[in-house]
């Protein structure tokens, strides 16, 4: 119990030390998924759709050229249920990119940070684009 607890109180404070410092939300982008039985799917000729899913609260530091992205755990534990991934990792490899303020970075990688068992924090490192 006293687990369970602690791990509550991690996610809850890094929801809150994440809307202190930006608190902003951002957009994962992510490939619809594919039409059954659409000749069109199938030949390749349809164009392809994204959806945006909502992340927040989020706090970014842009760089030079690699920027850093702290999410709430909570949120990223909603999407992933609400859009019946298997994991948060699976989450971020199929997704296109985030949209930051209008701009679609490129997800380098992903690390979970983790009390008791629970993950209260995704950092993501992103790859801004050529202008």
């Amino acid at each position: 119990m006293a687990d369970l607890l602690c791990s509550d109180a991690a996610v809850r404070n890094a929801d809150a030390l994440l809307r202190a410092n930006g608190g902003r939300a951002v957009f994962l982008r992510l490939p619809t998924p594919a039409a059954a039985n659409s000749d069109s799917e199938q030949l390749g000729l349809a164009t392809p759709l994204f959806q945006d899913a909502e992340l927040a609260p989020a706090a970014f530091h842009a760089a030079a050229r690699t920027s850093t992205l702290l999410i709430s755990g909570s949120a990223v534990k909603a999407v992933v249920g609400s859009l019946k991934f298997n994991s948060a990792e699976v989450l971020f490899e199929t997704a296109a990119g985030v949209v930051i303020d209008g701009v679609l970075y490129t997800i380098l990688s992903s690390t979970a940070s983790t009390a008791d068992g629970a993950t209260y924090l995704y950092t993501l490192e992103l790859l801004a684009p050529d202008r």
